[in-house]
């Protein structure tokens, strides 16, 4: 039985190896590729790390800092106010009988502007000058008679008083004669007749009649900040301690206006700040030849230094918001940008001026911030910093000191 198993058994054993080496063979092959296939993807890993590192160097416009000789400019809000405003009364009692004016009207001073019932006031005159008259002749015949040793002394004196007394009448009655014409005391526009023909006014009534403001020249009130108070106005103010007004550039533009068309001087400053707001009010002065500044009108101004000096200034797309702080992306010699804290300044023609944190040949990222970040790699591409590209005239750099002169 044994024998006759015997070649069965040898077949199942060589099948069995036949099995083993088809299977080693297969196995040699899988590994051979994976190897293959392992060593391909590394290939394209690196070509990838390639691709991504040429795709870091991204294209950005980049303009190089530069300063320049500026006056430094601020920009404040305020109203505009009359140099001289009166409220016009009547210095007599008695009804109107005419308006001499025309709402709104300029005047000149001395101009009639009311006319109160004189009929009164004239009489009140004659009478007095008949009883200045009688006085006068009274005490010329006491002279003579005091010469003569036939008058006492007593009574001459009594004589020369009550003719003092009668002219002191006259006057009076005179001048309330000469108020019942009320007059402009000063040049300017006029309101409307706040009183009406036919009706009764008292003398110093509560009520004006109505109210003339000066219009040749006229205020501007502005808020100045603290830090502008200490930097520009405290100096110039105790510069000039003993001239009239305060040697600062101050111009002024209206609401409707694109620039800053008015130049004035600073009239005055006030004596204290206040402490809610920060601030310290103070008041420029302005020429109104044309009569185009009104009282009320809001009004913007500028306030100028009075030396010039060098300015950073970069343009505000550059600028990025970094929570309280703001930064910009300034590139080394390998054109690998690094995060720059930056402190701000004013508005100087559309540039904002950075106190801190910039140098002039400073190279900074002015359009694509948003799409890199500090220690990216970029490809620079030179513009100026108003964005106009690097050699066109056509679109020139604004000149800092051509607003100096005639801010707009």
């Amino acid at each position: 039985m044994l024998r006759n198993n015997e070649p069965d058994q040898q077949d199942k054993f060589g099948l069995t190896k036949k099995r083993i080496a088809i299977a080693t063979v297969v196995s040699c092959v899988v590994v051979v590729t994976a190897t293959a296939w392992g060593l391909q993807g590394k290939g394209a890993k690196t070509e990838n790390t390639k691709t991504e590192n040429v795709h870091q160097a991204m294209s950005v416009e980049v303009a190089e800092v530069h300063t320049a000789k500026i006056i430094d400019w601020r920009q404040f809000s305020g109203r505009l106010e009359a140099v001289n405003r009166v409220d016009v009364r009547p210095q007599v009692s008695g009804v109107i009988t005419a308006v001499h004016f025309k709402d709104g009207a300029l005047v000149k001073k001395g101009d009639v502007l009311f006319t109160i019932d004189q009929r009164q006031f004239a009489a009140e005159v004659l009478a007095a000058e008949a009883r200045a008259e009688y006085a006068a002749l009274d005490f010329t015949r006491a002279e003579r008679l005091l010469a003569e040793n036939a008058i006492a002394k007593r009574d001459f004196e009594e004589k020369k008083s009550a003719t003092r007394s009668a002219v002191a009448a006259l006057r009076i009655a005179k001048l309330n004669l000469e108020f019942s014409q009320v007059r402009a005391p000063i040049d300017g526009r006029i309101s409307r007749a706040e009183v009406t023909v036919g009706n009764l006014v008292n003398a110093n009534a509560s009520t004006p009649l109505t109210t003339i403001v000066s219009s040749d020249k006229i205020y501007a009130s502005f808020d100045v900040d603290e830090q502008t108070f200490l930097k520009l106005v405290n100096p110039a103010r105790a510069a000039n301690s003993h001239k009239e007004g305060i040697n600062l550039p101050v111009f002024l533009g209206l609401a409707n206006e694109e620039g800053y068309s008015h130049q004035g001087s600073l009239s005055s400053v006030d004596n204290r700040f206040d402490t809610t707001s920060g601030t310290i009010r103070i008041r420029a002065v302005f020429d109104n030849k044309d009569d185009q500044l009104v009282p009320g009108l809001f009004a913007r101004i500028r306030l100028g230094g009075n030396e010039e000096y060098d300015a950073v200034l970069i343009t505000e797309k550059a600028i990025g918001t970094d929570q309280d702080k703001r930064f910009v992306l300034a590139l080394d010699a390998q054109n690998k940008s690094e995060y720059r804290e930056i402190r701000l300044g004013p508005l100087h023609d559309g540039l904002r001026v950075v106190e801190s944190g910039l140098k002039n040949g400073d190279r900074i990222i002015v359009n694509g911030l948003q799409r890199v970040r500090p220690g990216d790699v970029v490809a620079p591409k030179l513009v100026n910093m108003d964005g106009t590209q690097v050699g066109d005239d056509t679109k020139p750099m604004p000149d800092p000191k051509s607003t100096d002169k005639a801010p707009l």
